[in-house]
Parts: C-alpha cells; structure tokens; sequence
C-alpha cells in the first residue's frame, strides 16, 4: 500500500491515506478515498497526484465554467473537475478542469463522463502539471476522439490556445489573448480571458 500524509485541518494530526501499490482497476479507482489536498487522477493504471492549484487556477476554473454553460447550445453542459474516462482497460481516469458533454450526459449525473461523450476539455495550466498539460494529455485527448481543447496560461496577459481534432491529430486553431469570439458545435461563444483573474467580474 502507498501512505500518503493528510492534515484534516489546521492543528489537527495528520492521518493517514491507503492507496494500493498495483495496477489499480476502475473498481480500484472508485474505491479510493477522496482527499482535498491532492489532485488524483490514474494513468493506465498508474496513479498520478499532484498538488492542488492555487485560488487564481480555482476562481478561473468556476468563471470559465459559468461562461460556457451560459454561451453553449441548450444541448451541452459545462462542468468542472469531473472524472473523464479516456481508457477503461487498464484504466485512464483524468480529471480536467472544465469539461464540456451533452445535456443529456449531465442530466444523468454519472460518476465520470466517457471520452466519446465529450465534446470539450479545458485545462488551466498551473506550477507542476504544464507539461502534462501540453503534452501528455494533448496526446490522450486527441486518441480518445475529443474534437476540441483549449490550453489557458493564466501567466499576464492571460492568454489561450485552442485546438482542434483534424485526421485524429490536434490542429493549433488559434492563439488569443483579451477578448475572443469562438464557435462551440456551431454556437458562438465569448470569452473575456483577462476576466478570468480580475479581481471581481463586471456585471454588463
């Protein structure tokens, strides 16, 4: 078993968390203790944790969240930090920042969406994950068929490149910075990215 130290709260002991050391199954995965203290997800099998982002990353994650599920067709729903299945055998579980599925998929509040019924991926690049960000899921999310996904860097000015799936391959589509219009399964969507780190968004 792998222990990995977690503080309950401040000034209280510090416990612990037991974690297989094996190739974990998706009966595995569910099983696991949740924990506010890390980001978990698992690669073919293999668990992947990192540390959890900071304010900036979090305030950013619910206003992105808040934009598309405003902008987008009534057939789609945003949501954050829900598991996303990209292989079942051995299991790849990613958790990204703000996934998009259909409205039909959300309705059904499921555990974790499948890679095919995702339409979207956004992730918000943070200190020690930018190259699994950029690189890694990159490559996962374009083998698992996810037609679009946007890579933001937070890093002033704020800015964003989106890709699409061309020939099973992601295609740079754009890079933005400010304000940017985009076409979401055939709905215009707008983005204020420097909002995503204002200190309160303005109301029009």
């Amino acid at each position: 078993m792998i222990t990995v130290p977690v503080t309950e709260s401040e000034g209280a002991s510090t416990s612990t968390l037991e974690w297989p050391h094996h190739l974990l199954t998706l009966d595995d995965w569910a099983e696991l203790p949740e924990t506010s203290e890390f980001h978990v997800e698992v690669v073919e099998g293999v668990l992947a944790v990192s540390p959890r982002p900071f304010f900036f990353h979090r305030r950013s994650i619910a206003r992105i969240t808040y934009v598309l599920d405003e902008q987008l067709a009534p057939g789609f729903s945003a949501g954050n930090e829900v598991e996303l299945l990209l292989n079942e055998v051995p299991p790849t579980v990613r958790v990204p920042d703000v996934p998009v599925t259909s409205a039909s998929v959300a309705d059904q509040n499921p555990a974790r969406v499948r890679a095919e019924d995702a339409l979207l991926v956004v992730e918000i690049l943070s200190e020690g994950t930018k190259r699994t960000d950029q690189v890694t899921k990159h490559f996962e999310y374009a083998d698992a068929g996810i037609e679009h996904y946007w890579i933001i860097d937070l890093d002033a000015p704020v800015s964003m490149i989106t890709y699409r799936l061309v020939d099973g391959d992601y295609e740079n589509f754009g890079e933005h910075s400010g304000k940017v219009e985009l076409d979401v399964a055939g709905m215009p969507v707008v983005l204020d990215l420097d909002a995503l780190i204002a200190g309160r968004v303005q109301k029009p």
